[in-house]
């Protein structure tokens, strides 16, 4: 197998998925462009709240000991991974949504969950039946050398968040790297929209996991 994958998660996600991608046969470019740091949180009541979404790893990575106050609250959570680390910390997972707001608020309603508390990042989408929403970690960008920058020419980079997708077509814009000859491949429809058009190729992945996602980069053809 050929072709060359740009990995842009932070750590320890960006070490996880590139084994991923060089178990599954492709060369890998690791380039995170954020790292994760946790925040100060303050933990809400539990009594005020029928659920809780988690839409991330990062999110039981950096929260520390006080989500252990939410045991009682079904997790819904988005992705296989943020599913195993939720489990990982004992909570009880009650289902494995996508990253796409819409499916995840379709999701919580056929649950009958309309008091959500979602703990995850700074910068967040807002879900429907998700009553709060508490950060406790943030990505905060880090420098990309230039000569880094420009390997992705020609090659496939991997968005596993909008906030990636955004700041990926801004470096390359500002860069002046064309866009028309990188492929991208997205974690969901939203992350894709993010990254903005006049790419080469678009890969979606129907579920989010690295498996799909290395599904989709298939179906484009290497």
């Amino acid at each position: 197998m050929s072709g060359l994958l740009a990995v842009l998660r932070p750590e320890p996600g960006n070490a996880a998925t590139a084994a991923r991608a060089e178990a599954a046969g492709y060369a890998v470019l690791r380039l995170p462009l954020f790292t994760v740091v946790p925040v100060a949180w303050a933990p809400p009541d539990p009594r005020n709240h029928d659920g809780l979404v988690l839409t991330s790893a990062n999110t039981v990575r950096h929260a520390g000991t006080p989500i252990n106050q939410f045991g009682a609250l079904p997790v819904i959570a988005v992705g296989e991974q943020t599913a195993t680390a939720a489990r990982s910390a004992g909570l009880e997972v009650a289902a494995v949504g996508t990253s796409d707001a819409g499916a995840l608020a379709t999701l919580l309603a056929e649950r009958g969950i309309a008091r959500a508390l979602h703990l995850g990042g700074r910068d967040h989408a807002a879900v429907a039946g998700v009553s709060r929403a508490v950060a406790v970690y943030a990505s905060e960008p880090v420098e990309v050398a230039p000569g880094a920058l420009a390997r992705i020419a020609g090659q496939t980079a991997l968005l596993h968040s909008a906030r990636a997708a955004r700041r990926l077509a801004t470096l390359l814009d500002t860069a002046a790297i064309a866009r028309d000859g990188i492929r991208i491949a997205a974690f969901s429809p939203a992350i894709a929209a993010a990254a903005g058009t006049g790419w080469q190729a678009l890969a979606i992945a129907p579920t989010p996991s690295d498996a799909a996602l290395f599904a989709a980069i298939d179906a484009l053809g290497r």
